[in-house]
């Protein structure tokens, strides 16, 4: 019936989208969705082009970046997502999945996103530890880095905006900027405080 996957992907996403009545949020995972499944590239694949000219506009796109599990993430590549799928990317962040590897637990603080990222996202999903407690720092510390990003927009809603900012220098990251290091001693302390109320709750 449908000459492509994507066309068929998109011709069912579609109709489910319009037979719930168009709801404000509604996510549709591509079979390319990042950089490394892309045949050749995401700005030369036929998959994706066809998927941004078929999907609906209000239809968001989950991408995970360059990788399934992706260390970087730079305004540069996303910029380009969004010109290939003529929407603003919503990316899946697979920065501390493990359910792919139970010997592996990111307790790091949220790092390797390039600030400036939020006017190139239509949203952000942290897939996190398989193992609830292993959690804290990364959510805690993805607060601090969206608190930074809403701080260097201006704004709560920054979409469409221009961020620029100002190279690292040897002293560290620039005045007013995301911290891993600094959010992570803060994800700290209100760790141990959460630990210590819970180590007082009757029973523990």
């Amino acid at each position: 019936v449908f000459p492509s996957l994507a066309q068929a992907q998109a011709s069912v996403a579609n109709e489910v989208y319009q037979e719930l009545g168009q709801p404000s949020v509604f996510l549709f995972c591509p079979t390319e969705y990042c950089s490394s499944l892309c045949s050749p590239s995401p700005s030369k694949s036929c998959y994706l082009l066809t998927l941004g000219k078929e999907l609906l506009p209000g239809i968001g796109i989950i991408w995970t970046g360059p990788k399934v599990v992706s260390r970087e993430l730079s305004a540069t590549l996303l910029e380009e997502v969004e010109g290939v799928l003529q929407r603003r990317p919503v990316i899946w962040d697979n920065l501390y999945a493990n359910d792919y590897d139970c010997r592996r637990v990111f307790l790091g603080p949220y790092t390797g996103r390039a600030p400036g990222l939020m006017p190139r996202l239509n949203g952000l999903l942290l897939n996190p530890n398989c193992e609830l407690q292993a959690n804290f720092i990364p959510i805690h510390t993805l607060g601090s880095w969206f608190q930074s990003e809403l701080r260097s927009c201006g704004h709560p809603d920054c979409a469409g905006m221009e961020t620029v900012t100002a190279p690292e220098d040897d002293q560290g990251t620039q005045e007013g900027s995301y911290s891993p290091q600094e959010a992570l001693e803060l994800a700290l302390l209100d760790w141990v405080t959460e630990i210590n109320r819970q180590a007082l709750e009757p029973g523990r």
